[in-house]
């Protein structure tokens, strides 16, 4: 059996097609996954890319190695949410309500608070209008919708100036691709308000603190709203 040559993405494919195998169920918490060589060769990968792929798991939290025992598939609550391949292989195999829900909850605590912090120190928005502007292409239809969508929440976060707050863009970008496909189907629209995110980045140009803290507060209390009002069933 021939083997696929040694790569980072050989690595970082073996990876994902594991984690996503753990967070859908098919090996349960505390399960032995199979041997690095019979991964090797359920996967026809080197023992090396193999080998990288479970040291890359364990960083993510998914799996532990026991010397002389095997690598165990740990319980979700080590996992690492904020890794933004453990967030999307869980969305993607897993999208319920009340993920979406801790997930908006999440940004209710943190973006009006960036978004004030941006106002306030005035500094460089042009990340945040250049997605705007992708947002009003999209509104015409040119371009990915979610895609401005998402990197509009992401400007904003890096804009704050809080290093911490940057540090969790691709995680809320990550997330924010599929929480905001299931509340723009659920509210019947094809896209985010446009005019909604002309607010926020109105006042956060020009320096108006409260109003950039209060219309992020309101657009993320309004998908709260919707979310909550669905049945807790998957989507």
């Amino acid at each position: 059996m021939a083997f696929r040559p040694l790569g980072g993405g050989v690595t970082r494919e073996l990876a994902a097609q594991i984690g996503a195998a753990i967070v859908r169920g098919s090996y349960a918490s505390g399960e032995r996954l199979p041997t690095e060589a019979e991964l090797s060769l359920m996967h026809q990968t080197s023992r090396t890319a193999t080998r990288e792929a479970i040291k890359m798991l364990t960083a993510k939290g998914l799996v532990s190695s026991l010397p002389k025992r095997g690598t165990f598939v740990e319980d979700e609550a080590r996992w690492n949410l904020l890794d933004p391949d453990v967030l999307r292989w869980l969305l993607d195999s897993q999208l319920s309500i009340s993920l979406v829900e801790d997930f908006l909850t999440m940004r209710l605590a943190i973006e009006p608070a960036a978004a004030l912090m941006a106002a306030s120190k005035q500094g460089n928005v042009d990340d945040i209008e250049s997605a705007l502007l992708m947002m009003r292409e999209a509104e015409k239809g040119l371009g990915d919708a979610v895609a401005a969508d998402s990197a509009f929440h992401m400007a904003v976060l890096c804009a704050s100036g809080n290093r911490f707050f940057s540090q969790m863009a691709p995680f809320v970008g990550t997330a924010l691709r599929v929480a905001a496909r299931l509340t723009n189907r659920i509210k019947g629209v094809p896209m985010a308000s446009v005019a909604a995110h002309e607010r926020i980045f109105t006042a956060i140009s020009n320096g108006h603190a409260q109003e950039a803290h209060q219309a992020t507060t309101t657009m993320i209390q309004e998908a709260l709203r919707l979310i909550r009002s669905q049945p807790p069933i998957p989507y």
